[in-house]
Order: C-alpha cells, then sequence, then structure tokens
C-alpha cells in the first residue's frame, strides 16, 4: 500500500525518434555540430526537440554538450542530429578519429568545450 507508482509526465525519449535507435552518420560525442545557415529560423515542421538542437547549434556544439544541454540521451541526440543533417539543416564538422591529427589537438578541442561551459 506504500508503494505507489507515480505519473511520468515526459514522453519515452525513443518516441521522438520513432522507434529509432541508431543514427544515418557516424557521430561521436565529441563531433561538432553546427546549423547551416545561423541566420535562418527553424523551419516550423520540426518536433520541438529537434527546433531545440537547432537552436542550440547556431553556435557550434559537441553531439554531448547537445545532449547535456536538452537532457536528451546520447542515442536520441544523435538520431535526431543526423535527420537535421539528412535534411541539409545541419552541417556534421569534420571528427578527430586518431588516424590524423594528434591526440594533443583534440584534448584541446575538448578543454575549448569544456571552457565554454563555464
Amino acid at each position: 500500500m506504500g508503494y505507489q507508482r507515480r505519473k511520468r509526465s515526459r514522453v519515452r525519449p525513443y518516441t521522438f525518434t520513432g522507434g529509432r535507435t541508431r543514427s544515418r552518420h557516424p557521430l561521436m560525442v565529441h563531433t561538432i555540430i553546427s546549423t547551416v545557415d545561423d541566420g535562418q529560423d527553424p523551419p516550423g515542421n520540426l518536433l520541438p526537440e529537434s527546433r531545440n538542437i537547432y537552436l542550440l547549434c547556431r553556435e557550434s556544439r559537441s553531439v554531448a554538450e547537445i545532449s547535456a544541454k536538452l537532457e536528451l540521451p546520447l542515442g536520441v541526440t544523435q538520431v535526431l542530429l543526423s535527420d537535421l543533417a539528412e535534411q541539409e539543416l545541419a552541417y556534421i564538422h569534420p571528427t578527430i578519429t586518431g588516424d590524423g591529427p594528434s591526440d594533443t589537438q583534440l584534448l584541446e578541442r575538448v578543454l575549448r568545450g569544456l571552457q565554454r561551459l563555464f
């Protein structure tokens, strides 16, 4: 009798992606995303979550930063970002994977991103 179920007022995150769990683009947590045209308003047909992502990406941000700021699971954020890229509304910047530039450059990018948060 002491156990009560709480009503969940939030929508399950997977409903934002239509149940999809994989993005069409390889997006790492440190991949940088920006809008294609930062002066343009988002299209009216976007989901509220995609609209929020679009607005956040007017400044270049990492996938992890977008996910954290919007309090969305990383996988959901990746799918929504991939959808925006497919619609040519977001630009996925080339990501350092360790095959090219040194790890020092990657750490410097991460440090700059963290400094922007504070």
